[in-house]
């Protein structure tokens, strides 16, 4: 621990020099020297300040389902980690490769109920779903809070309980992707992965934490993460015990947690975030495999293993658990807002 707080005062001058650089880039942005362009849609960006691991992906699949039935979505990400360049729209032959994990569990669960795109310019891959589907009058940015070369609407912030913006720095000391001070550009701000048992005196004291950084009063919520049934890669609902755990996640600590808490857990392979899988992985995973024992992993994983393991026969030995965001107390809150935000600008 010693070791690792000598490391971080080390490094701490270079994030005052790496946090100097965003300031001045979002400065620009302000004062308009860098320009930032409105897109036909009504935007709204789901990102943070952390690197990786805030529970993007749930918040996104959470708005889609809550405003998709009355309003036409389409989802624009990045695609992290795809082998491919420019707008590329998900289809049924789509791959993690060809389009990025998470925009293929997003067609994977959704179909053709919601445009999945990807795209690393926002503005033309904006402008490019327009041009295909007109009717799609709101976007759904994934993990574009820095990408301020499209002009959002609504701007929302996830914080993670478990890894608070407010008590870090800026890389490499930490693990911000810009000073705290970023945070005023958020509209609101999800708190996530909270303990469903929150009390109401730990969650003022967390707002009054955020608040130093954001716009005044600006609106906060709370969300916790809900783990549902597992599913064999058949989709098939499955008993488990004994289980092999595999992650390939920015923090896999949680899903790591709930794993432990409910399975007997006899071994537990961690894979770097947005990992691609091939043969030989699979293989490493089905040796040794007991009859007792289940492969288990997260939902991104599965969209990526599950063509493979699928080939190999092994589909009803491999589970996955299910993820959704819940608000609890600040499910109707959230609603409200969010539908009023929308209601303003369509």
């Amino acid at each position: 621990m010693e070791d690792q707080q000598w490391i971080k005062t080390a490094l701490t001058p270079f994030s005052w020099v790496y946090g100097f650089i965003t300031s001045l880039r979002n400065l620009f942005y302000d004062r308009g020297l860098f320009s930032s362009s409105k897109v036909p849609q009504n935007v709204i960006s789901v990102g943070n300040l952390t690197v990786g691991g805030t529970g993007k992906t749930p918040v996104v699949e959470y708005l889609t389902n809550l405003l998709s039935p009355a309003t036409p979505v389409a989802i624009l990400s990045r695609g992290y980690g795809r082998d491919t360049t420019g707008f590329v729209q998900a289809n049924a032959t789509s791959t993690a490769a060809t389009i990025g994990d998470e925009p293929l569990q997003y067609f994977t669960k959704f179909g053709a109920k919601v445009m999945v795109s990807v795209c690393e310019n926002r503005v033309k891959g904006a402008l490019e779903i327009h041009r295909l589907a007109p009717e799609r009058k709101l976007l759904l940015l994934d993990d574009a809070y820095q990408h301020r070369a499209i002009r959002r609407d609504t701007n929302l912030l996830l914080n993670d309980y478990n890894r608070p913006f407010y008590k870090d720095l800026p890389f490499p000391a930490g693990r911000l992707r810009e000073t705290r001070n970023g945070a005023k550009r958020a509209d609101a701000i999800i708190v996530t992965k909270c303990p469903p048992s929150m009390d109401a005196d730990e969650k003022s004291q967390i707002r009054t934490e955020i608040w130093k950084h954001t716009k005044p009063g600006a609106p906060i919520f709370f969300a916790f993460t809900d783990y549902a049934a597992p599913l064999s890669y058949e989709e098939v609902p499955v008993w488990l015990k004994n289980v092999k755990m595999v992650a390939g996640i920015a923090n896999p600590a949680p899903f790591a947690a709930y794993a432990g808490g409910r399975f007997n857990v006899v071994d537990q392979v961690i894979f770097p975030d947005h990992h691609n899988y091939k043969d030989g992985d699979l293989q490493g995973l089905i040796q040794n495999l007991k009859n007792d024992t289940f492969v288990v992993t997260t939902e991104k994983d599965m969209v990526k293993l599950k063509p493979l393991v699928e080939k190999s026969g092994y589909a009803a030995r491999f589970a996955y658990i299910p993820v959704a965001v819940n608000f609890g107390d600040d499910t109707l809150p959230f609603s409200q807002w969010i539908t009023k935000q929308i209601n303003g600008l369509l």
